[in-house]
């Protein structure tokens, strides 16, 4: 299943930001890995000194963007997990911004929120390798608009390299 594969009636035009980061033959389940890998790559490159880094006062540092796209994997592969399983119960938002202060992710050193990451995107890669791409083309409700489990994957990894933009734009 390539991101090629998603048709626009999949998912809320808001999540375009993040789908469209993705080439058009990215193979979602290689897309988890090779995004994995990245992400690893990414923030170990980064400077100790950048880690608490805010580019304006009410923005996240570093160490709280990594936390957030930790969060917002688990959100999503909920989402997918649900919609995959032909779960038809709408399911909610979320506020990003009320995870970060209780996350305490800046007393977390990277190498913690690394392997956080890793744990966390070795659960999403299973999960998604338990699914078949009829399990993934199967759409629900997620914040109030249709959603497919598929769509919900791709979002993680182009939501990830959003995040790579940023940091790369702003903080370093």
């Amino acid at each position: 299943m390539i991101k090629l594969d998603l048709n626009t009636s999949e998912f809320d035009d808001y999540y375009s930001r993040y789908i469209d980061k993705l080439p058009a033959k990215t193979e979602l389940r290689k897309g988890f890995e090779t995004g994995k890998n990245d992400i690893i790559n990414f923030f170990e490159s980064i400077p100790e000194k950048k880690l608490t880094f805010r580019y304006q006062p009410n923005k996240w540092n570093v160490l709280e963007v990594l936390q957030h796209q930790i969060d917002t994997e688990r959100i999503f592969m909920y989402r997918c997990f649900r919609i995959a399983r032909r779960d038809r119960t709408p399911l909610a938002g979320f506020d990003q911004n009320i995870y970060v202060e209780p996350s305490r992710a800046t007393s977390k050193s990277i190498k913690e929120l690394l392997n956080e990451f890793i744990l966390n995107r070795h659960h999403s890669i299973s999960l998604l390798n338990s699914f078949t791409d009829q399990d993934l083309s199967f759409i629900g409700t997620a914040s109030g608009c249709d959603m497919s489990a598929r769509a919900a994957a791709f979002t993680i990894i182009g939501h990830d390299i959003w995040h790579q933009e940023v940091i790369q734009n702003n903080y370093l």
